[in-house]
């Protein structure tokens, strides 16, 4: 008898906590009623008035709405395979993606349709049979329909229940490294992910969860799954902004917030930010990147009893393979510096090149094994086999397992620097640098260097109306870490420095211009 589909889940839920809030999106409030209403007419829509059977893919290219999660939870009831697009990426990327992909219907807002129509006629005729406007305004926008509209004409009917091996998601990586890859995952693999979760870090029923992470991003998929089974509130943000997201907070007394590190930093350095604003939290969890120790530290003085929690997967694992958990935060000292012990249901390994596991201790690629991973990256039998070689999933993360099997990452392996046969890991290198009370953002590549091979780099974004020369930042680096792996050069920038539509910091555009004409060795 199957079980791991969320038709088992979101169904219950919506007869169970009818009258409750579920959705808060800027003036628009929905019920559990009310939003399973919408989710069942957009089902219908979806297969009888556009045509979109099981396995067919549909694009969603929009901010976080609550038209968005609507999209989601139809798709998640078997209607169509949801691609969400990540809305920093260029149009040629985004061709790429809908013609990869077999899309043939995109539903778009009013921020987006003209972009994505442009990128969809750049290369000849585009692939896009129909174009669904989401949202008001944007009459004059490129369109075929509008979405109220459809769902208007629908009638509410609860589809057939999938199989759990059917596919749900189909989530391109962000394009950072050569072409995207799609990443094909089930309502299995979806559902385990949310059981792997809840087992060490439950989502309560009265809890209250912001969500300004884009949702087009695998971090997001729990508040999109948990919330809405488990009789919680979801408040959307359109978008990541520090001020708003603190006046979120406090107007619906927000209790749990999902955040990258760089997110937290822009709101604990906003001119808006007191501590009292976020006092309504009762936990926070944080991950898709490092988190500085200077920027955790601050944090946990400022509300210490904070229930705090750090994830660690990718998009492959339906988004999360470890937890530091709350009691690992409070137990503090060399934990914080790692990423937390393997979810029930994951076993992790730490293998050398040659595929050979390496003891606790050691630091080699972070493998791992589990049921929440994906079927394939679509169509590319190669590159799926070489990422499950040997039976385990190789991350492309270097890291080790202590004896407790805590896991602590040192660097992805394409940004370790090799300086001298010496391998430097940018992030020990950053975390030294962010202790510095004048750094506000900093990042450690490696540069062309005619005897080392490669020179340690950093570039760096002060606080405003700080200052501090590069000798500084160096001396203070050398106090932290060996010589060897301090900054030999310091670019300072006035610019926030780059980053993916997930909040991650782009290293590949930093090195570009130093590499450019240049081979570089990648471990």
């Amino acid at each position: 008898m199957k079980e791991l589909i969320y038709h088992r889940h979101f169904l219950p839920a919506i007869d169970r906590f009818s009258s409750r809030t579920l959705v808060v999106d800027g003036d628009y409030r929905a019920t559990f009623r009310d939003h399973g209403e919408r989710v069942l007419r957009c089902a219908s829509a979806l297969r009888r008035a556009l045509g979109i059977g099981r396995r067919d893919r549909f694009a969603v290219m929009a901010a976080n709405s609550h038209e968005y999660l609507e999209l989601y939870h139809a798709a998640y009831l078997g209607c169509g395979i949801i691609n969400p697009l990540n809305l920093r990426l260029a149009g040629k990327e985004l061709d790429y993606i809908v013609r990869d992909s077999g899309t043939e219907v995109a539903f778009v807002d009013r921020h987006f349709a003209a972009a994505f129509d442009q990128a969809m006629r750049a290369a000849g005729k585009s692939p896009i049979r129909r174009t669904v406007l989401l949202g008001e305004g944007g009459a004059d926008l490129p369109h075929d329909l509008r979405y109220e509209d459809l769902l208007a004409a629908a009638e509410p009917e609860i589809p057939a229940e999938p199989e759990e091996e059917d596919a749900v998601v189909l989530m391109y990586t962000g394009g950072t490294t050569g072409l995207p890859k799609g990443v094909l995952v089930s309502q299995r693999a979806e559902m385990l992910n949310w059981y792997h979760l809840a087992m060490v870090f439950p989502i309560g029923e009265e809890q209250v969860f912001l969500m300004p992470t884009p949702i087009f991003h695998a971090a997001s998929m729990i508040p999109i799954l948990a919330l809405p089974a488990l009789g919680g509130t979801v408040v959307l943000a359109p978008r990541f902004d520090p001020a708003e997201t603190l006046e979120l907070v406090e107007r619906h007394r927000v209790t749990r917030i999902s955040l990258v590190p760089t997110m937290l930093a822009m709101m604990l350095n906003h001119p808006g930010f007191r501590p009292e604003r976020l006092r309504s939290l009762d936990s926070l969890v944080y991950g898709a990147s490092p988190m500085p120790e200077a920027l955790l530290t601050r944090l946990m003085a400022l509300y210490p009893d904070l229930e705090l929690g750090q994830g660690y997967g990718m998009t492959e694992s339906s988004s999360i393979l470890t937890l530091l958990s709350p009691a690992d935060h409070r137990r503090g000292g060399k934990l914080l510096r790692s990423v937390g012990r393997a979810l029930p249901g994951i076993v992790l390994s730490i293998q050398d090149e040659d595929g050979i596991l390496l003891p606790s201790g050691e630091t080699g690629e972070v493998c791992a094994r589990g049921g929440n991973y994906m079927d394939e990256y679509w169509r590319k039998a190669d590159a799926t086999a070489e990422a499950f070689r040997g039976g385990w999933y190789h991350s492309g993360d270097a890291g080790y397992l202590d004896e407790e099997g805590y896991l602590y990452l040192v660097d992805r392996v394409k940004d370790m620097i090799v300086t001298g046969g010496e391998n430097v890991y940018s992030i020990e290198v950053e975390n030294a640098i962010s202790t510095h009370a004048a750094v506000a953002q900093v990042a450690v590549i490696g540069i062309p260097h005619e005897v080392w091979g490669e020179a340690v780099h950093a570039v760096v974004v002060l606080r405003a109306g700080a200052t501090v020369t590069e000798e500084e930042i160096i001396a203070h680096a050398r106090a932290s870490v060996g010589g060897y792996k301090a900054p030999k050069s310091v670019e300072f920038r006035d610019q926030p420095l780059p980053l993916s539509g997930a909040m991650k910091v782009l290293k590949r555009e930093l090195r570009e211009p130093h590499w450019r004409g240049r081979t570089r060795r990648v471990n």
